[in-house]
């Protein structure tokens, strides 16, 4: 076929969707203007212009994270992020990182339960570097002995600093063991040792195969560049790369839980007990997660929070509060987390923590108070938008997540229409004893000496 028409015929069945709307025709001071896109292979292309600095981000969502595993065969989401960086068809081992931060730019990438994540920032003249790096490794990721034995090493690794050599590092796995029934969000996203292990090359290219396709992924690009000119590159290195089959989602729901759950890890690096106090929550951005957001920074959202000034200020029983409403698409964990004093008696550092569970579940909150959160939340939401790469990363999640990008121009007005009526009612739904699993770490050194339950 000619390749004028060839190129009418790709451009035609590129199909755009509006711009994310205004609210009221204004623009608030954190609205992101974007233009969506969809490709022929099924690749979802988020596009926002700004012209402020000469840089460009770029982030891909793979709809794929920990979650996806199997009991025996955790850490291959984490393994596999490591893996994109060892080389493709195109580009040599570990060059990936090399040629973007010798044209001045910074490259990562992140696992999480629900998603994996790569990004890169780089001068806005670079952009085709950055897509061509991208859809290389999409496209032809270099699955080798070789390559899994190295980065087996390297996650191994990883997880012995984070997890087993850390303070408070071995806590986390204990939390989501003891809160999930579900084995999707029971299990830690970095991998247990023994299942990396014995992760094999069919386990690593079957996990690749079924989740690295453009239909399973989102492509953001927010800065310096042309709308048009970069949806042409896009198609250039992307559009060829063969569509799979979109895999299920997996079932994540959970079961009713009927009573307490409490564990105690001993820890060889912490230096003062700690206690987390865990509730399961709706699914991120449901009617039902917004207040218990809200409630994280009413309660436990730095020092003017409920718990910070009996716990630190009155009490002086503990140095940290901390946690709040994590976001996951199936149901999240909302966390009062308490670093105690010492010689804390932690009995009554729970007793204060239950009373104040009780006292927003029987005052309404007031206005003055209600409103000092909803600023600090907007406060931080600002500063967490300042650069371009985070704009790229939340319009990736959110596509992924919820399969709304939008989101990110909604967050503001949904959190604004909470009432104290809904942070009374969500509090009176979740935070109850039957819904609670507490986590106690101990030093070594007070694990026999520290009054707990």
């Amino acid at each position: 076929m000619n390749r004028a028409i060839c190129l009418l015929l790709s451009l035609w069945l590129v199909t755009p969707l509006q711009t994310a709307p205004r609210q009221n025709g204004n623009r608030n001071s954190m609205y992101v203007e974007f233009k969506e896109f969809t490709l022929t292979n099924g690749l979802r292309v988020l596009l926002s212009e700004d012209r402020s600095a000469p840089v460009i981000s770029i982030c891909i969502t793979y709809d794929a994270g920990s979650r996806d595993e199997q009991p025996g065969r955790t850490g291959l989401a984490h393994l596999l992020e490591h893996m994109m960086f060892q080389g493709s068809a195109n580009v040599g081992k570990g060059e990936h990182m090399i040629l973007v931060r010798n044209q001045g730019g910074t490259v990562n990438a992140t696992t999480h339960a629900d998603r994996t994540n790569y990004f890169e920032t780089l001068p806005s003249n670079q952009l085709d570097l950055a897509l061509f790096l991208e859809a290389d490794r999409m496209r032809t990721l270099a699955v080798n002995q070789v390559n899994l034995d190295n980065q087996r090493d390297a996650v191994r690794e990883e997880i012995r600093r984070a997890v087993n050599n850390q303070p408070y590092g071995k806590t986390l796995p204990v939390i989501l063991d003891t809160a999930y029934d579900n084995f999707k969000y029971k299990h830690y996203h970095g991998g247990v040792m023994q299942d990396l292990a014995a992760a094999t090359i069919d386990d690593v290219s079957n996990f690749f195969e079924s989740f690295y396709s453009p239909s399973n992924a989102v492509l953001s690009v927010v800065g310096d560049f042309s709308t048009s000119e970069a949806l042409a590159k896009i198609r250039k290195y992307f559009e060829s790369i063969p569509r799979h089959s979109r895999p299920e989602r997996p079932e994540w729901s959970e079961p009713e839980q009927t009573s307490e759950r409490r564990k105690t890890v001993q820890d060889d690096f912490a230096r003062a007990p700690r206690i987390d106090i865990v509730h399961k929550i709706a699914p991120g951005g449901t009617p039902q997660w917004y207040p218990m957001h809200i409630l994280g920074y009413l309660m436990v959202g730095g020092q003017s929070s409920r718990l910070y000034r009996r716990l630190v200020r009155d009490e002086q029983i503990a140095s940290a509060v901390y946690g709040g409403a994590d976001e996951r698409c199936g149901p999240s964990l909302w966390t009062a987390g308490i670093i105690t004093r010492s010689n804390a008696d932690l009995r009554k550092v729970e007793q204060i923590v239950n009373e104040e569970f009780e006292r927003v579940k029987n005052e309404l909150v007031s206005d003055p108070e209600l409103d000092r959160v909803r600023m600090q939340m907007r406060r931080q939401r600002a500063q967490s938008m300042e650069t371009t790469l985070s704009r790229a990363i939340l319009l990736g999640q959110y596509a992924v997540y919820y399969d709304n990008p939008r989101l990110i121009n909604e967050v503001e007005e949904r959190i604004a229409q909470i009432t104290k009526e809904d942070l009374q009612r969500e509090a009176r739904r979740y935070l109850v004893t039957r819904n609670q699993s507490v986590v106690v770490t101990l030093p070594i050194a007070l694990a026999g000496a520290v009054s707990h339950h």
